[in-house]
């Protein structure tokens, strides 16, 4: 990115979905610091208004509920076109970003897709070499809600997600169950700890038998009670976070938490966890290999993470610890 200049209005426009959206607020984040006197408009998919809540530069924050014939796009263009924006980041290549007036316009196109991190691509739209890594940003009422459900207390939490938003990439539960108990029984590497359980609203059938496991004094319930930031705040508040391949998974590793993802169905080279104190294990299979089979249909598909044992499990789990859990 050129030298800064005196930016007043900033266009960021991002995703839709949760993992996206945090790998791209180190951009975000960056902008922000360059151009502190900024006023930014940020147009993002109704499911991630909530981390934008607490971002101290955000003069306007719309939500883009998709329409037929991406009448959604015509909608933000008629809520931005009367401002002269100095800069314009797009991260979802649309047409507003090229028909509102600019000074300067960061789009990403097919042309920064790579086999690398998220983080890196979002990164190359602006220059940016290291990228900035992800961060968030929590308001006043997210934090105390996340002290409400994860009290202060002399024992860690160790935050779990069992459930993702597709089935396919979703880890048996009985497994993330063997997986707890291993690290908070007498003699793991978190005994006696806290667990607390994290799902969105429509995922609570695995949550809630990974959580039924765990004896009721240690158990913190955190299944569909919140909007994604504030249960990122929650997450926040865990001293590990183990889970599938997940929005939650990338607020876990933007939070600094010690972080642990489980892969399958999906590409761990672009979506791993990002940061010092991230990790990941996959399946022997890659995606490409998982999903080729006849029939297969995503809509249909079962957990294809079966292959993917608790052994495995556990050794990557120990081989990564010094790592995940050393000081900052």
């Amino acid at each position: 990115m050129s030298s800064p200049f005196d930016a007043k209005h900033i266009l960021f426009i991002t995703s839709s979905r949760i993992g996206d959206a945090v790998l791209s607020l180190g951009v975000l984040d960056y902008l922000a610091r360059t151009y502190p006197k900024a006023h930014f408009t940020i147009a993002c998919g109704p499911l991630v208004t909530s981390f934008f809540e607490g971002f101290p530069c955000a003069h306007q924050v719309i939500a883009l509920k998709k329409q037929k014939y991406h009448k959604h796009w015509f909608g933000l263009w008629r809520q931005v076109y009367k401002t002269r924006f100095d800069i314009v980041v797009d991260l979802r290549d649309s047409i507003v970003s090229r028909s509102v007036r600019a000074r300067k316009r960061y789009i990403f196109t097919n042309a920064y897709k790579m086999k690398d991190s998220k983080v890196i691509q979002n990164g190359a739209l602006l220059g940016l070499d290291p990228p900035p890594g992800p961060r968030l940003w929590f308001s006043t009422a997210q934090e105390k809600r996340a002290l409400e459900l994860i009290p202060d207390g002399d024992v860690p939490v160790l935050g779990v997600g069992p459930t993702a938003n597709w089935i396919g990439k979703t880890w048996p539960p009985e497994r993330f169950i063997e997986i707890v108990r291993w690290m908070t029984d007498e003699g793991g590497l978190m005994p006696g700890a806290r667990v607390a359980v994290f799902a969105a609203p429509g995922e609570e059938k695995n949550a809630r038998e990974v959580l039924a496991s765990v004896p009721e004094e240690r158990r913190l319930d955190i299944i569909a009670k919140t909007d994604p930031a504030t249960a990122a705040a929650t997450i926040a508040r865990c001293n590990f976070y183990i889970g599938n391949d997940s929005g939650l998974m990338h607020c876990a590793a933007a939070a600094g938490v010690p972080t642990f993802g489980l892969f399958g169905p999906s590409y761990p080279e672009i979506y791993r966890p990002w940061g010092a104190r991230a990790a990941y294990v996959s399946t022997p299979e890659s995606f490409d290999a998982l999903i080729d089979y006849d029939g297969y249909d995503p809509k249909t598909a079962p957990c294809l993470m079966e292959s993917l044992s608790v052994d495995m499990v556990k050794d990557a789990i120990k081989e990564n610890w010094p790592k995940l859990t050393a000081s900052s």
